[in-house]
C-alpha cells in the first residue's frame, strides 16, 4: 500500500529484530549489545523479500541503535529504499545487572524474588515495569509528532510489549502478571491509528509468515 493512501491515519508496523547472538546463547540481553546471527540476518532478508514482492512502502523507518535492531533495520531499509533514523527511546529495557548474563548463571547470581512490585527496579539498577511502560508511552507520543502516514519501527520484545499495552489501554501488573504481547524474532505487528476517533486497530500481531517463504 502506498503511503499516499493514508491521508489522515497512521499505520505503524512494529518489528522485532532477527535472532541475535544473545538469543542463540540464551543470554539476558537488555541493553547489552549483541549482533545478529547468520540465521537472524536470513530471517530479516526473508522479510525484506516478502515485503518487496508485495510492494510494501513506508514513509520512514525508526530503529533502536542496538546492533541487533540496527542491523535488521539496515537490511530492511536498504531493500525497500526507506529513510532510516535511529532513536534510543526504542532500545530494549535496561535490565540492570542481568545484562549479558547467561540464563543459568543469572539464576544463580540473581535469583528472582518471590514478588516483584510494579515500581521495583529490575536486577538492582534496571528499569521497573512502570518505568518501561512510561518510556513506551513516551515513544508512542513521539511517533504522533510525525504527520499521518506509514511507519516502520524496529525494536525489541520487552519494549514492544509495553507499546502494545499502552496502545490498547492496558497497564502492566506487579510480578509480571497480566496480558503479554509476545514478539518472535523477525515477527511484526501492525496497528492502525485513527486520530479523529482516537482509535487503535490491531491489524496483525506477531506475523512470521515470511519465515516460511
Amino acid at each position: 500500500m502506498s503511503p499516499s493512501e493514508n491521508n489522515s491515519s497512521y499505520i505503524f508496523t512494529f518489528l522485532r529484530h532477527g535472532e541475535s547472538t544473545g538469543n542463540a546463547e540464551k543470554r539476558h540481553q537488555g541493553q547489552a549489545d549483541f549482533p545478529l546471527t547468520k540465521l537472524g540476518s536470513t530471517q530479516i532478508k526473508k522479510l525484506a523479500d516478502y515485503w518487496e514482492k508485495r510492494g510494501m512502502e513506508f514513509d520512514l523507518a525508526i530503529s533502536s541503535p542496538l546492533s541487533r535492531a540496527k542491523e535488521s533495520a539496515e537490511i530492511i531499509s536498504k531493500a525497500l529504499k526507506i529513510e532510516l533514523i535511529f532513536d534510543p527511546i526504542w532500545m530494549e529495557r535496561d535490565n540492570g545487572e542481568l545484562a549479558g548474563l547467561p540464563h543459568e548463571e543469572a539464576m544463580k547470581k540473581l535469583p528472582p524474588p518471590d514478588f516483584i512490585p510494579l515500581y521495583q527496579p529490575i536486577a538492582g539498577t534496571g528499569e521497573s515495569q512502570w518505568e518501561l511502560f512510561l518510556r513506551a508511552g513516551k515513544a508512542i507520543n513521539q511517533l504522533m509528532k510525525n504527520p499521518p502516514g506509514r511507519y516502520l519501527i524496529i525494536s525489541h520484545g520487552g519494549l514492544l510489549n509495553m507499546v502494545m499495552l499502552a496502545a490498547v489501554g492496558l497497564t502492566p501488573q506487579p510480578n509480571f502478571q497480566g496480558p503479554v504481547f509476545r514478539f518472535s524474532n523477525a515477527g511484526y505487528t501492525t496497528l492502525k491509528y485513527l486520530p479523529e476517533r482516537d482509535n487503535w486497530i490491531v491489524q496483525v500481531h506477531n506475523t512470521t509468515y515470511h519465515l516460511n517463504e
